[in-house]
């Protein structure tokens, strides 16, 4: 890291907070706070749920699995576009029709009070683990290229997300998210440019990797394996509360559709995109470490300046998926629990500062969480095979509720139980359980198990709660007594107000990307004139950026004049 990295960074990070700051004046009610009102742009909704889907293990796993098998590692990630699509189709409309203020405030009204309380708190363990891994895996990659220590790096990290989600509650994130997806892009397409630039000789890439790196297939990750991952994820991206948000926070099932479609259009077309770099270093460099690909690939091209930009991407694939968490839960407890339950007639400035509260308190439960997690001893991957096979046993009931009256709590309750605790038996109990030898009668399921781990989370974690789920479906005579005002909700017109909304504009928005664009040029052109290495592809880049955000400047102008020409006209 050079002077120009350091001072990179120390400006994006100045960055997010000055966007904070704007946002927290936006932000004076609850429903601002956790739904942005229902005014989010269908565009800024999209990009932040396509940005929630990435983290540091982005780059670490899937561009590990990049550098080692090929374009599996591409076929992986587009699953989560098809996914994303059908959600679209299928659940974003449906969600948003609801008109509610949280996610969890279906779960309560379509399973209860009891259902309430016991799907928040497994969603809440579960994301908290899940996320704090991702924040870990972030911070030890970072101290390999910072001199810092991993703890103090977790602690900084993390309380850099927690402040400015506190501040300025869903705007915030919204419009950090669309920050980070400029600044990700921007520098991955930079790094792939540079990348296929250094690739001398075409032929010679081709005759070095292995024979399966073009197949979209290989080892554990076969077709069977590809139809579950679209499976679960079309459950997290239909039923996970962080994305219901997004479909929440947009004016109707129109927007909230064309949100989902734009994150799925995104990720069937950048996936190649962005996991080009670990596959053109494969050819160069054969016996790298795998999970350190991405980083090395990106150090081996990139001038001084723009490696702090590419740290800056990593934290933002990091801190989208935190700030996202942290604001719906905190919206969560402040609405559904604080709320609900303590101070029903609570003001809105009673409850923005509840949620700030509740979202530093989970933010320094997550940075904790994130500490430990090293002293552990290998608990990541005990800690991601746990996510893995609670995902489709606790999002699958839940969005079949949203569609069918017969699935209560008590069934859910029971597919969530059932399939989590054979998928734990089968996973811990005889894969790999060092009791069992060989010669035993249990030996020969405890190897296939062990070495077809994929397909048991497949089998177990998606087939069985869905299997139940149909089951219950088909054999339940009467309807759960529970869901009748979900029922009315969906029954009911869209509210009026929102519907004529969607032809207000609200430039905020665009203003952010404008900015953001602009002034991300305007430095690296700054980098360029500093330094002679690379100044050319710094310049060419910088021109792009100015040139797009004075076109965009140029567009808002025009689209804001008939509006305060009918202003002054009144």
């Amino acid at each position: 890291m050079t002077t120009p990295d350091y001072l990179t960074l120390l400006f994006y990070l100045v960055g997010l907070f000055v966007i904070s700051t704007v946002s927290a004046k936006r932000t004076t009610n609850q429903s601002d706070m956790f739904s942005a009102a229902r005014k989010s742009p269908w565009w800024v909704s999209g990009l932040s749920g396509f940005m929630t889907m990435f983290s540091a293990a982005t780059f670490v796993v899937w561009g590990g699995i990049a550098y080692e098998l090929g374009l599996v590692a591409v076929a992986i990630n587009t699953c989560y576009g098809i996914a994303a699509l059908l959600a679209g189709y299928f659940v974003a409309g449906r969600w948003n029709r609801l008109n509610i203020s949280t996610p969890a405030e279906f779960v309560r009204l379509r399973f209860g009070k009891t259902g309430l309380h016991f799907f928040t708190w497994i969603m809440l363990f579960k994301r908290i683990l899940g996320v704090s891994v991702s924040l870990y895996a972030l911070s030890k990659l970072l101290v390999a290229l910072i001199p810092l220590d991993l703890n103090w790096a977790i602690i900084l990290f993390g309380s850099i997300v927690i402040l400015y989600t506190m501040q300025g509650g869903l705007w915030a994130v919204l419009m950090t998210d669309v920050l980070q997806f400029i600044v990700l892009t921007v520098l991955v397409f930079m790094v792939a440019v540079l990348m296929i630039g250094s690739v001398e000789n075409p032929a010679t890439f081709f005759t070095t990797v292995p024979d399966s790196f073009f197949s979209p297939t290989a080892d554990k990750y076969g077709w069977f394996f590809l139809c579950g991952w679209v499976t679960i994820h079309f459950f997290m991206i239909g039923a996970e509360w962080a994305f219901v948000q997004r479909f929440l926070s947009v004016r109707s099932p129109k927007d909230a559709r064309k949100s989902a479609y734009l994150f799925g259009i995104l990720y069937l077309v950048t996936p190649l995109f962005w996991l080009l770099p670990p596959l053109l270093y494969r050819g160069e460099v054969s016996g790298a470490d795998k999970e350190q690909a991405y980083i090395l690939a990106a150090q081996s091209v990139l001038p001084p300046g723009a490696l702090g930009l590419m740290i800056a991407a990593m934290f933002s694939a990091t801190a989208s998926m935190v700030s996202s968490q942290l604001n719906v839960f905190a919206g969560v407890l402040t609405n559904d629990f604080f709320k609900a339950l303590v101070q029903p007639n609570a003001s809105d400035r009673t409850l923005v500062l509840v949620g700030r509260i509740f979202t530093c308190v989970l933010g320094t439960l997550l940075v904790a969480t994130a500490i430990i997690v090293p002293q552990l001893g290998g608990a990541e991957k005990l800690i991601v095979t746990i996510n893995n096979l609670l995902v489709v046993p606790l999002y699958a009931p839940a969005l079949w509720g949203l569609f069918s009256r017969k699935i209560g709590i008590r069934e859910m309750v029971i597919v969530i139980l059932v399939s989590f605790s054979v998928g734990a038996v089968l996973r811990f109990g005889l894969a790999g359980n060092p009791w069992i030898v060989e010669g035993d009668t249990l030996y020969a399921l405890a190897t296939y198990l062990a070495d077809n781990t994929k397909t048991v989370e497949v089998l177990v974690g998606v087939l069985l709660p869905v299997a139940m789920l149909f089951a219950f479906e088909l054999l339940k005579k009467e309807h759960d007594k529970v869901g009748s005002e979900v029922v009315r909700l969906m029954s009911e017109p869209a509210k009026p107000d929102l519907e004529q909304s969607t032809t207000q504009f609200d430039p905020f928005p665009v203003q952010m990307v404008v900015t953001s664009v602009l002034i991300l040029g305007g430095w690296m052109f700054l980098l360029g004139l500093w330094q002679d290495e690379s100044r050319t592809v710094l310049m060419v880049f910088a021109f792009v950026l100015l040139f797009l955000g004075v076109a965009l400047r140029a567009w808002l102008v025009r689209r804001l004049r008939p509006l305060t020409t009918s202003s002054d006209a009144e």
